[in-house]
């Protein structure tokens, strides 16, 4: 692919040609690209199923605004049907389109491509986009109106009320898209589709280490009420069954201090601090409450009884509990057995559900008597971390790369109310 930008010729009304920054080798003297309104390239625009979505084993399955919520078809999280209706002209082929036209407006816009027969059906507060295959490639569509622009482009006219927006069928119609030629729509989205092979195999590979990591810590850590654990190291299989205890008996628990909201700020800058809440981190303060290495259980909140190791200097707001482990018991490995315990299922409280230090108190555990077991756990359990770090780290790298290879591929339409978004340097997505 060429690095070069093409010369920014004009045409015949002087505006200046829609190029990309890269171009493939066949297509660097082929014409300038065009707009036109995303209706002109779909064959329909329709909504969903207006049927009610029941729970059971059998139905139809149908899509619902989570199945899409992770950039891909969730068969874990689609709706079940019965109906006598014709359901024909509402299931999915390939080459369809699903957009979500009512959500939170970060999520308007948000999209997946119906890759293969998922046997699945069109369902409500989702959008179904049909290309017009005779055009245009589909997949090339779908790539198109996932461009930064189009996303900006589509929550800033989309209807807002509180917690919710919406964009309509006629609206969405109108949003404009720049287009080649079709070879060039193909090259480019066979090209991306190589880049989301990469970024699927690599998500499969964190989820397969997320896998091992949960399982392995089921077996390292007793089951509840039991006082030894499936899998034990060699060294201490003789060492005798691990203690029942309760979680004062493994640490002292207590809220963090409370901050005010002003005084928390987004983006982090020197002499500033971590600060963490009910729902993990809320941002950065000049101040802070602990320095060291400490689990951080979410006490308020809809993330109620998660749990962070904080290291370092840190503020802890009210909304935290701050662990610190009592004598005799490793703080990583407290960690892990606080992560382990599932806390959620303790607390109290329908519409804020919260959990109090005395409820966590008194939550049942097991401890072995000898720290260098706590400790063994602890470095396993961790380098299974690191690699789980790496392997995300990676993950997100390969998104950039692909976010920043759109801005290469797609030129930035001109007037047409989408957001410009400086692309990234031409090296930064050769590599």
């Amino acid at each position: 692919m060429s690095s070069r930008a093409n010369p920014s010729a004009t045409n015949t009304t002087g505006k200046p040609k829609l190029v990309p920054k890269l171009r493939f080798p066949a297509f660097r003297g082929a014409e300038a690209w065009h707009t036109g309104p995303l209706k002109d390239s779909l064959s329909s625009i329709s909504n969903g199923l207006a049927l009610e979505q029941g729970g059971g084993t059998s139905g139809y399955r149908v899509t619902r605004i989570e199945t899409i919520s992770d950039g891909r078809i969730d068969l874990a999280k689609v709706g079940l049907i019965q109906t006598s209706e014709d359901m024909t002209a509402y299931r999915l082929r390939v080459g369809d389109i699903l957009l979500s036209n009512i959500n939170s407006v970060a999520h308007i816009g948000k999209s997946v491509f119906v890759d293969r027969d998922y046997d699945l059906y069109h369902g409500m507060n989702l959008l179904r986009l049909e290309v017009n295959g005779n055009q245009h490639d589909p997949k090339f569509i779908f790539y198109a109106i996932n461009t930064d622009g189009i996303r900006a482009s589509l929550r800033e006219r989309a209807n807002k009320a509180v917690n919710q927006a919406s964009i309509n069928q006629t609206e969405l119609g109108k949003t404009v898209v720049v287009l080649p030629l079709i070879p060039e729509q193909q090259k480019i989205a066979e090209c991306l589709s190589s880049v989301d092979e990469l970024i699927g195999a690599q998500a499969r590979k964190v989820d397969a280490l997320k896998a091992h990591k949960k399982g392995l810590m089921q077996q390292l850590f007793p089951r509840e009420g039991e006082t030894q654990p499936r899998l034990r190291f060699p060294e201490f299989r003789k060492t005798g069954e691990w203690e029942p205890k309760t979680l004062v008996d493994a640490c002292r628990m207590q809220a963090g201090k409370f901050v005010a909201a002003a005084d928390i700020k987004e983006l982090n800058a020197v002499g500033m601090f971590p600060c963490y809440g009910g729902n993990g981190l809320r941002g950065f303060t000049a101040t802070h409450t602990h320095d060291g290495v400490y689990p951080l259980i979410g006490r308020q909140g809809a993330l109620c009884g998660n749990v962070k190791l904080a290291t370092g200097r840190f503020h802890a707001t009210e909304h935290a509990v701050v662990a610190t482990p009592k004598r005799g018991v490793e703080v990583v490995w407290l960690y892990y057995l606080l992560d382990l315990l599932n806390l959620n299922r303790f607390a109290t409280g329908q519409a804020q559900p919260g959990l109090s230090v005395d409820v966590l108190e008194e939550v049942p555990v097991t401890i072995p008597s000898d720290e260098r077991e706590q400790h063994r756990i602890a470095s396993c359990l961790s380098s299974l971390d690191a690699l789980i770090t790496a392997a995300t780290q990676k993950l997100e790298a390969l998104k950039t790369h692909k976010r920043g290879l759109m801005q290469q591929l797609f030129p930035s339409p001109v007037a047409t109310g989408a957001t410009r978004v400086s692309p990234l340097r031409p090296e930064a997505v050769e590599a």
